[in-house]
């Protein structure tokens, strides 16, 4: 029973997973809204694909990196809710149910935390937009029972690869933007903060935290699910190395061979996100997640440091 269910296959983590589970012979049954094996339409289908499973992955939703108006928060929650509902009623109409299922969630569910990392035990959940989908998430992941499947809500750090946030941020540096990323006042309406989406100022200096892991890690930390049947429920996916902002910009400067690379002001950077169609929250607040769970199990992460993951993503993004 070798068979991989992975919704969410055309993202950056799907497509490593199908590039990987292939390679080792395993079959592969991707769901997406297009270019897939099957469309989320296609409810048949997917019961079809999951009875009999070995693993079922779930890393669907619509990116975060946008601007949050109001029709891109009712997708992002709607995408998450609905595919993890499908998932969840195939699980449960299988008559031969998947082991495990992997399911996407954030590190983000914590809150700005700068005084202290957050572990699965003792990890304070936020509040605000981005907090309450997450929230949201791993509610429908759990709410029905599923006697014979166990499962796991990924709370996923920012991921590195050859892919996902390198390209943009490899841009800036090149382009002599790329010093560290100052939080600081900006006027917010109370539209954006009655929807929670007004990010109040935080650590100075580009002292925010940054989390992170390496693809190639996520990819691990499932096959270690897969094996240690002990863990479940939310695990946290973040190297046990994280940094800080100014600390990740100067990696990146290095690791390019860039030298100039001056602070960017929060006005800067909230004129650009506008431009670019995005939100500062995602470079301004201060995500500290420690993996107390895979640490404790005794999980050996792949790219357990920052310039090393770094430096083998730009070689990566280069030869692609």
């Amino acid at each position: 029973m070798s068979r991989v269910v992975i919704g969410g296959s055309t993202g950056f983590i799907g497509r490593h997973l199908q590039g990987t589970y292939r390679a080792r012979g395993r079959e592969v049954v991707t769901i997406s809204r297009s270019g897939a094996d099957l469309s989320w339409r296609d409810q048949a289908g997917i019961d079809a694909a999951v009875n009999g499973a070995a693993l079922v992955v779930g890393f669907a939703g619509k990116s975060v990196n946008c601007r949050y108006t109001a029709r891109n928060r009712d997708e992002i929650l709607r995408s998450r809710l609905e595919t993890t509902a499908s998932l969840a009623g195939a699980i449960g109409r299988a008559s031969s149910p998947p082991p495990l299922w992997v399911n996407s969630s954030t590190a983000t569910i914590y809150r700005h935390a700068e005084d202290r990392p957050m572990t699965e035990a003792d990890g304070e959940l936020g509040t605000g937009f981005s907090v309450e989908v997450a929230k949201a998430w791993e509610r429908a992941l759990f709410e029905n029972e599923l006697a014979f499947t166990r499962r796991v809500a990924l709370r996923t750090a920012i991921v590195l690869g050859d892919g996902g946030v390198l390209g943009p941020v490899r841009t800036l540096a090149r382009l002599g933007l790329g010093g560290a990323q100052l939080d600081g006042w900006w006027p917010v309406s109370r539209r954006r903060i009655a929807a929670g989406t007004a990010h109040a100022p935080g650590a100075s200096g580009g002292r925010q935290r940054f989390s992170w892991i390496h693809v190639d890690d996520v990819v691990g930390i499932i096959d270690f699910l897969e094996t240690h049947p002990e863990l479940d429920g939310a695990v946290n996916a973040a190297t046990p190395n994280p940094s800080d902002n100014r600390t990740f910009m100067a990696t990146v400067r290095r690791v390019l061979g860039v030298r100039v690379g001056p602070p960017v002001p929060r006005w800067m950077l909230e004129l650009g996100a506008i431009g670019m169609r995005t939100e500062t929250e995602l470079i301004l607040k201060s995500r500290w997640a420690l993996p107390g769970k895979l640490i404790d199990a005794g999980y050996e992460f792949r790219h357990p440091e920052l310039e090393e993951a770094v430096r083998g993503s730009f070689t990566a993004l280069e030869s692609a």
